[in-house]
């Protein structure tokens, strides 16, 4: 029963619990104060498309499986803000793709991922 559980649910209407707080990330400016704060903590950017299936998919793993107040998480809705992940992509020199988590730490990427890789990454 628990793996069945686990796939369907329990027949419960209460709402999955996401442990994620995000910081929208709508300004290409915003990138120089990630890098900033990148120095005393830890920034990570997930890059989301909001069209695709795998992209929903990761991200709602990605919420449930994180929990960390040691990092600032900031959400990238791709399609909206193209030109915020075209910089990202020129800025970090990490191909684009989507899904795709960048983690920054004292203004480089230290770890990135895209699709399924991304729950590999160790926060």
């Amino acid at each position: 029963m628990g793996l069945l559980k686990s796939l369907f649910g329990d027949g419960s209407s209460e709402p999955l619990r996401v442990t994620v707080q995000w910081i929208p990330l709508t300004d290409i400016r915003e990138l120089d104060m990630i890098v900033a704060k990148s120095h005393d903590k830890t920034q990570a950017i997930f890059k989301h498309s909001t069209r695709c299936g795998v992209s929903s998919s990761v991200l709602n793993r990605f919420e449930r499986a994180n929990s960390n107040d040691e990092i600032d998480f900031y959400y990238l809705d791709l399609l909206s803000y193209r030109a915020v992940s075209d910089e990202i992509a020129t800025r970090f020199q990490v191909w684009h793709e989507s899904p795709q988590l960048l983690v920054i730490k004292n203004g480089e990427v230290v770890a990135h991922g895209s699709h399924h890789e991304i729950m590999n990454i160790a926060l």
